[in-house]
């Protein structure tokens, strides 16, 4: 991999060209979620209607928080419950070409509950351990149905903010339009575009070819092009191969991951703008637009930095410290230092987690970058989930700016209550919480799978550690691997999926009760005490206020592992 730098433009023309979509694909989201007129309502207002008859709903049925979050876990629960059982009993299940034995329990357990939960974290191999039948019919299911629901809870949320009797809208409905509105429309678009690129698509499970020396060698296939598609767009990373993005099948070119990067960046980064249209008020999209910008430019800033410097562990070797380009080991050589840094950026920082490289191998600087952006959850966060977390965090901010100068804490004409910071609280601790709790029981207590002599004379396995249970509390999937940790065990395993259900279904419900008590609310006209949030002096605010809660909250463990790599 080397550092062009001409290949830097790849990186400003496609961050370019997702900033003058967003606006657009965010204000047509909005108008989806909103059920206004939208091209394709002839062919799919009677699908939609067939479908809602189906559920037994009506777009005329309102939920409280507390009924749109029962129906979010009825029907997710639903969908584990299915994958669940595909994993465990897979053998004997159609499309089980290669043999793949079934799941034992724990394996099933977490594998179920990481795609339900948007996570995608695998402790299996795709290519021996689990099925096409399993990766298509089950998995494949799961990569539709997780991203939606992460993005009726952020529309649900939002609505809080501009209706005032109590409802949030109908799970349902905004499930069906979701899928048939946003989701399938661009996952098969995105598929065609992946197979004119030259990704597989087929229903073949694998050929055997004869290599150059006269041996013979398994290619594994399948219809990667969508699976692929859907895992980028929903923001669940999962990838076809283990390798992931770095498998010459599932990524063979240059353009084809700059576009991979784009999908993976579209629908978090036009959020906000879905939000500014369903309150009508464009101008609110800005200031959070310009706090995922902040961030996110500077974490790939010093990612690219630090992927760049002369590896110190290398200097004192002869001939060899000053012409190693960086740290090249496990980066894939077919992209330029920008664009693999661009993309894997974008995935941790938009809690996709697929990987172009190898993590395990990037500098320790690079590491606590990409730690920091799953610590955050917001810049710009998951589909749907990350603008709901940044939301949160507006809450907070605001809350607190309004107590520092006297005002009484508003935004948008809704009054922030005690009640409302309370489950900002919950949402925002709850992450730190379900991270350091099993590492330091695993840790101190030696749970299997961990060496801890290892874990404790190396910061880097300490790192190795922390990042598994960080990435599961964030949903995000990306895994820094090191010989020292084994996470395929039983205990590993439960522990992981319980991390997973916490980090995913709590601030889904902080996120809706905060939206339902606000929905409860009169709109109070704008007052000379109000504090004005479409303003750069808010974007920096929300920035500053950002940065310090989620460093303050992780900053000892980060001392005893990435910056203790550092130091």
């Amino acid at each position: 991999m080397t550092f062009a730098l001409g290949s830097l433009w790849d990186v400003v023309v496609v961050i370019a060209l997702i900033l003058a979509i967003a606006p657009w694909f965010g204000a047509y989201l909005g108008r989806v979620y909103m059920d206004r007129p939208l091209f394709g309502d002839t062919i799919l207002n009677p699908i939609e209607r067939a479908v809602y008859r189906v559920l037994g709903t009506s777009p005329r049925k309102q939920m409280r928080a507390r009924e749109y979050m029962l129906a979010l876990l009825l029907f997710n629960g639903a969908v584990f419950a299915f994958l669940f059982f595909y994993f465990f009993f897979q053998a004997g299940l159609p499309l089980d070409a290669t043999g793949a034995p079934n799941m034992s329990w724990d394996l099933a357990f977490h594998s179920a509950v990481s795609f339900t939960t948007n996570t995608d974290f695998t402790h299996f191999t795709n290519e021996s351990q689990v099925s096409m039948g399993s990766e298509l019919i089950a998995w494949g299911l799961a990569l539709f149905t997780s991203t939606a629901s992460g993005l009726t809870v952020f529309v649900a949320m939002v609505r809080g903010f501009v209706r005032r009797d109590g409802t949030l809208g109908n799970f349902y409905v905004d499930f069906t339009r979701t899928m048939t509105r946003v989701l399938i429309p661009l996952a098969t678009v995105f598929a065609i575009i992946f197979v004119l690129f030259g990704v597989p698509e087929t229903l073949r499970n694998y050929i055997d070819i004869t290599t150059l020396n006269g041996g013979t060698q398994t290619i594994y296939l399948g219809p990667v092009a969508s699976f692929q598609s859907i895992s980028l767009l929903g923001s669940n990373g999962g990838g076809w191969y283990s390798a992931n993005a770095a498998s010459p099948l599932a990524n063979p070119s240059a353009a084809s991951n700059l576009f991979m990067t784009g999908v993976m960046m579209l629908i978090p980064f036009s959020t906000p703008f879905a939000f500014a249209q369903v309150i009508r008020k464009r101008q609110e999209a800005w200031p959070f637009m310009g706090t995922i910008l902040i961030i996110f430019v500077i974490a790939l800033g010093l990612f690219i930095a630090y992927q760049a410097a002369t590896n110190p562990a290398l200097v004192s070797i002869p001939n060899l410290g000053l012409s190693t380009n960086g740290y090249p080991i496990g980066e894939e050589t077919r992209f330029s230092l920008p664009e693999a840094s661009l993309f894997q950026v974008a995935s941790v920082y938009g809690n996709v987690g697929a990987n172009n490289l190898s993590i395990g191998s990037v500098s320790p600087v690079g590491q606590l970058v990409l730690l920091f952006g799953m610590f955050t959850q917001s810049t710009p966060g998951g589909v749907g989930c990350g603008f709901g977390t940044l939301l949160l965090f507006a809450v907070l901010a605001i809350f607190v700016g309004g107590l520092m100068v006297g005002r009484t804490p508003e935004y948008l004409g809704k009054k922030i209550q005690t009640v409302h910071v309370k489950w900002a609280g919950l949402a925002l601790l709850i992450h730190p919480a379900i991270i350091l709790i099993p590492f330091s029981v695993g840790v101190l207590l030696g749970a299997p799978g961990i060496a801890g002599a290892t874990v404790g004379a190396s910061a880097h396995n300490f790192t190795s550690v922390l990042y598994e249970l960080t990435s599961e509390a964030a949903n995000n999937g990306s895994a820094l691997s090191t010989a020292s940790f084994n996470d395929t065990t039983p205990f590993w395993n439960v522990t992981g999926a319980l991390v997973m259900l916490a980090g995913r279904f709590v601030p889904f419900w902080a996120m809706l009760q905060v939206g339902g008590i606000f929905s409860e609310q009169e709109i109070l006209p704008p007052g000379p005490g109000t504090l004005k949030t479409a303003s750069w002096t808010f974007t920096i605010y929300l920035t500053m206020i950002l940065i310090i809660i989620s460093a303050l909250l992780f900053l000892p463990v980060m001392a005893l592992g990435p910056l203790a790599q550092i130091l």
